[in-house]
């Protein structure tokens, strides 16, 4: 399994509103990520909102086409579009620039 970490920035005024939209992710978002291959995919924000990501997958390039492919990303990603900064143009699941892994206890 591939682990993958990425960092995004979620707007200062919006903090409290993206915690909420992800304290009731729709049902079938969370059934998406799955059937595509996200595995043990966690979010955590700090209080400036610097958001990190992280999941496992067997290959984040096709979990990434599997949920571009469904409609229900597409949705979500038009949705959370706003909560980020420095997007350029980029849904936020766009912008997800995978952090080079440098070091893993087992």
């Amino acid at each position: 399994m591939q682990r993958v970490c990425f960092l995004l920035k979620v707007r200062a005024d919006r903090l409290d509103e993206y915690r909420e939209r992800h304290a009731a992710v729709w049902p079938e978002m969370l059934d998406a990520l799955k059937a595509t291959g996200w595995h043990d995919y966690s979010l955590f924000l700090r209080e400036d909102g610097l958001l990190v990501g992280y999941l496992r997958t067997e290959d984040f390039a096709a979990a990434q086409a599997g949920m571009a492919a469904t409609d229900v990303n597409a949705r979500w990603q038009k949705e959370m579009a706003p909560f980020f900064e420095s997007l350029d143009g980029a849904r936020p699941d766009e912008a997800m620039r995978p952090l080079t892994e440098v070091f893993h206890l087992d």
